[in-house]
């Protein structure tokens, strides 16, 4: 049989199908990203690029983490993205092998440095999804979405339900508790924070707990050691790195008159389950909450907490 008499008896068959089963559409798959845009495909991704890893994460625990062909520097939770090949880091992407592997579809993170980048992937017509989770309610959320994109649904449902349940659980313990006034510190020298636009202020207040740098307008401000005095947090949380030198926590250890130094409620975190907006983050929740916790039980009265903070630390 020709070519042609090929192709001829396979749009014969289909109408056929149409013809016996009218309802059956081939229907394409939208989603609505962080950014607020419209994501379609026509069928279910299959060479996905992740430009983020907290995007890889959530790719993998959506059920796709075998269709990632791609991924950027650092991505290397779980264990099996770091066999994925590189196509750069959050400050360079490889542009020219993004385009050569032809991808279906990139996730990718949503900062400045990405913009100018973005340009050349946005003419080659290569569809993205925008991902920054703001609030641990918008993980199971993405979870859904990338299950959608990718035919994964089950395995995404059944995540993101996962996550849903364990964060319900938190907050029905311990957000209605007594405010523990909290510092995060991201880095240490200089000190860096995150205001209350970012996720980690979501963990805080999930625990009942009250970022004291939130209301800054910088998403991650720096600030000086006087200021963290100033405000003499109940609780300081670091997020360290695992090639770091020490705990940035060590830095204030030598301020006794800090009311977190003073009981000793000084938390140091394994960065990437507070900084990754992805399903891990459920488990630094889970930390800062039993510290918060134990803060709450180290206090001697209410009174004198109050006084303390007001006071501030000299």
């Amino acid at each position: 049989m020709s070519e042609v008499l090929k192709k001829r008896s396979a749009l014969l068959a289909c109408l056929w199908l149409l013809c016996l089963f009218p309802n059956f559409v081939l229907a394409a798959i939208s989603v609505l990203d962080d950014a607020g845009n419209t994501i379609t495909l026509p069928a279910p991704a299959k060479r996905i690029i992740s430009l983020s890893p907290h995007v890889t994460e959530l790719i993998f625990a959506a059920g796709a983490g075998d269709k990632i062909v791609g991924a950027v520097n650092y991505s290397d939770y779980p264990a099996a993205a770091k066999l994925i090949p590189r196509v750069g880091d959050n400050r360079q992407l490889d542009i020219e092998r993004i385009i050569a592997m032809k991808p279906d579809l990139l996730v990718v993170w949503m900062h400045g440095a990405f913009e100018r980048q973005l340009e050349p992937l946005r003419q080659s017509g290569i569809p993205y999804f925008f991902s920054e989770p703001h609030s641990l309610e918008n993980i199971p959320e993405t979870l859904i979405k990338l299950g959608s994109l990718f035919g994964t649904e089950k395995v995404a449902g059944a995540a993101a339900l996962e996550f849903r349940q364990e964060l319900a659980q938190l907050r029905s313990r311990y957000q209605t508790r007594d405010t523990v006034r909290t510092f995060y510190q991201v880095w240490g020298k200089p000190i860096f924070t995150l205001n209350d636009k970012n996720i980690v202020s979501d963990v805080i207040r999930t625990c009942g707990g009250e970022n004291i740098f939130g209301r800054l307008p910088t998403d991650a401000p720096s600030v000086s050691t006087e200021a963290v005095l100033k405000e003499n947090p109940e609780l300081i949380i670091s997020g360290d790195s695992q090639n770091q030198g020490q705990s940035g926590i060590v830095q204030w250890k030598g301020y006794g008159n800090l009311l977190a130094v003073k009981n000793h409620n000084l938390l140091a975190l394994d960065g990437d389950q507070l900084n990754r907006a992805g399903p891990r983050i459920i488990l630094g929740a889970k930390a800062v909450c039993s510290a918060m916790e134990a803060a709450r039980n180290k206090r001697p009265a209410n009174n004198e907490i109050k006084a303390n903070t007001k006071a501030g630390a000299k």
